[in-house]
């Protein structure tokens, strides 16, 4: 399965997105990671409607929305109108995960779900079949440039088993503290959507970085 490279706008510049944008296509990313944060979930507010329309507009690749909000079958067409691919939404943050699923794809865009270093894979196993992508934090969600959870891989194997023991072709992401070192560990156990922040926007060479993670 190809490793798709996710860039995590929260640590660009944000002085000059348009241009951090263009960079991360240049350097051969494949999609932007857009975090949204609504400071209920998660403690910290990041970006919302007005910057996404903005990254969506000018970005060369596609955009691949994560949201960390209470309750988010509020924003989901909003924010597919407003241009994400793809949205992905916690298990953690609805008692209406499978609506607010099947919400997003009736927008015409890719659903995933996302779940905490300390949710059980037992908690959406039966969302699978549902959505194109799981997303397994590797780090609390909510914060950027912390250390990579060693103890995450094996949630990872364990989706990566349960979709091919189902028959279905599910993109497994992982999001916090990947770079040269812990690229390998995640898509050896079976991950192949690889979102990575500061190890490349931090970079002086940013190609180079993003093949590393390949």
């Amino acid at each position: 399965m190809k490793t798709i490279i996710s860039a995590s706008l929260l640590s660009a510049d944000f002085s000059d997105l348009g241009r951090e944008c263009d960079r991360a296509a240049a350097a051969g990313c494949d999609w932007l990671h857009f975090d949204i944060m609504d400071g209920m979930f998660v403690p910290s507010i990041s970006f919302g409607g007005p910057v996404l329309r903005s990254v969506a507009k000018i970005s060369r690749i596609p955009v691949d929305v994560h949201m960390m909000t209470v309750e988010p079958v509020r924003y989901i067409r909003r924010y597919a109108e407003l241009g994400a691919s793809r949205i992905t939404i916690h298990a953690e943050s609805t008692d209406r995960l499978a609506d607010t699923l099947e919400g997003i794809k009736l927008c015409g865009i890719k659903a995933g779900v996302a779940i905490k270093p300390d949710t059980p894979v037992a908690d959406i196993e039966k969302f699978i079949p549902l959505v194109d992508m799981v997303l397994i934090m590797t780090v609390e969600p909510g914060f950027g440039g912390q250390e990579f959870m060693p103890r995450t891989l094996e949630k990872i194997r364990l989706v990566r088993f349960i979709a091919e023991h189902q028959g279905i072709d599910l993109n497994i992401q992982v999001d916090g503290g990947i770079n040269a070192e812990t690229a390998p560990l995640v898509r050896e156990a079976g991950a192949n959507v690889l979102v990575s922040g500061s190890y490349l926007f931090g970079a002086g060479d940013m190609s180079a970085a993003v093949a590393s993670l390949r």
